[in-house]
């Protein structure tokens, strides 16, 4: 069994789906997808998001403020309040994406800040977002003390130095379809060198469709291309991509 470790259920484009989320989170099961996890990107979506899943057993949901949504004023004391919902088992979107939107660069800090106060707070792992900001993510982890509760780089793409770095602080590194992407050389390297106990699989969807569903909307159900080529660049079946990542997940948010 799979599972995807991140994704925006709420934000798919339900027309290929007969209007209807029932029919998403039913390909997934029949791909062996367990598991979903669905990433909260601004407060004010997130009672949407809530209703939205709310008949799934199999969907958790994060709680947070992605970083290229700083429009999006974060109120920590509502970010605490939503994320104490019972359903949320991690504090995110959140870091620092200085490529899209280096303009924010404060704004950003100040909120990635907040949310890993809260995470402190409610002893509950980070889902994190960086893009060229290398740097500034590992300082901000140091500084304010994020390993206290560690979780998960998403949709990894930066170096090995960089994931070496988050894992020895306690962070879990999650490969999405980036990895099937002919030019992500690099990004494969990286792959290569994660000890099996620290990483994950994830679709991000509805964005970033792995080979061989490129150009498409993406969907949990597409995890498996990510397993396979995981499988495939790690010289492993991918039974044993699926077990591992799966007993990672489970590791991190203490699921039994």
């Amino acid at each position: 069994m799979y599972i995807d470790s991140h994704c925006h259920l709420d934000r798919l484009d339900l027309t290929e789906f007969n209007h209807n989320i029932d029919n998403v989170v039913a390909n997934a099961s029949a791909a062996g997808v367990s598991k979903m996890l669905c990433v909260s990107v601004t407060l004010e979506d997130f009672p949407s998001m809530v209703e939205k899943t709310q008949a799934y057993d199999n969907v958790m949901l994060t709680c947070g403020v992605h970083p290229l949504n700083q429009e999006h004023v974060t109120n920590i004391d509502q970010l605490q309040s939503l994320a104490s919902h019972e359903r949320v088992i991690a504090i995110g979107e959140t870091g620092l994406d200085y490529f899209y939107a280096p303009e924010t660069k404060q704004l950003q800090q100040d909120a990635f800040v907040k949310h890993i106060h809260v995470a402190k707070h409610l002893n509950k792992p980070l889902i994190i977002h960086t893009r060229d900001a290398r740097e500034d993510t590992l300082n901000t982890f140091r500084q304010e003390q994020a390993d206290q509760v560690g979780g998960i780089l998403h949709c990894f793409t930066e170096s090995w130095e960089m994931a070496k770095a988050a894992i020895d602080m306690g962070f879990y590194i999650s490969f999405s379809g980036i990895v099937t992407f002919k030019n992500a050389h690099e990004l494969r390297e990286v792959a290569k060198k994660v000890p099996a106990d620290r990483f994950l699989i994830e679709t991000d969807s509805p964005y970033l469709a792995p080979v061989p569903h490129r150009g498409k909307q993406n969907q949990p159900a597409f995890v498996v291309e990510v397993a396979k080529h995981l499988a495939s660049i790690r010289g492993e079946s991918v039974d044993a991509i699926a077990e591992q990542s799966t007993n990672n997940f489970s590791q991190l948010f203490n699921l039994s």
